[in-house]
C-alpha cells in the first residue's frame, strides 16, 4: 500500500512538473513572438529612414556639384563683366546705353 500512493505521489509530481515546463516553454515562445513583431517593425522603420537619407545624401551631393561649377564659374571673366553691369552698373569703353523713360 504505501509503495501504492508513493508511485502515485511521483506520477502526480512527474504530471506538474511537466505542466509547469510547458507553461514555461509557452511563456518563452510568447514573448519571443512578442518581441519578434516589434523587431520587424522597427526594421521597417529604419529602412524607410535609411531610404530617406539616401536621397538626401544624393541630394546633397548634386548640390556640391553645382557648387563647385559655380566656384568654377565665378573665376571666369565673364562673371567677372556682368556682376560688374548688374550691380556696379560699369560698362566696356565705346558702350551706349539705352534706358526707357519712365
Amino acid at each position: 500500500m504505501v509503495k501504492r500512493k508513493l508511485a502515485f505521489r511521483k506520477k502526480r509530481q512527474n504530471r506538474l512538473a511537466m505542466f509547469l515546463v510547458t507553461m514555461a516553454v509557452l511563456m518563452l515562445l510568447i514573448v519571443v513572438g512578442i518581441k519578434s513583431i516589434e523587431l520587424r517593425e522597427k526594421q521597417r522603420v529604419y529602412a524607410a529612414k535609411e531610404i530617406a537619407l539616401e536621397q538626401q545624401i544624393a541630394a546633397e551631393e548634386k548640390r556640391a556639384e553645382e557648387v563647385e561649377e559655380f566656384r568654377k564659374y565665378t573665376k571666369t571673366k565673364k562673371y567677372a563683366e556682368e556682376v560688374a553691369k548688374d550691380r556696379l552698373g560699369l560698362v566696356h569703353d565705346g558702350e551706349i546705353i539705352f534706358k526707357e523713360k519712365e
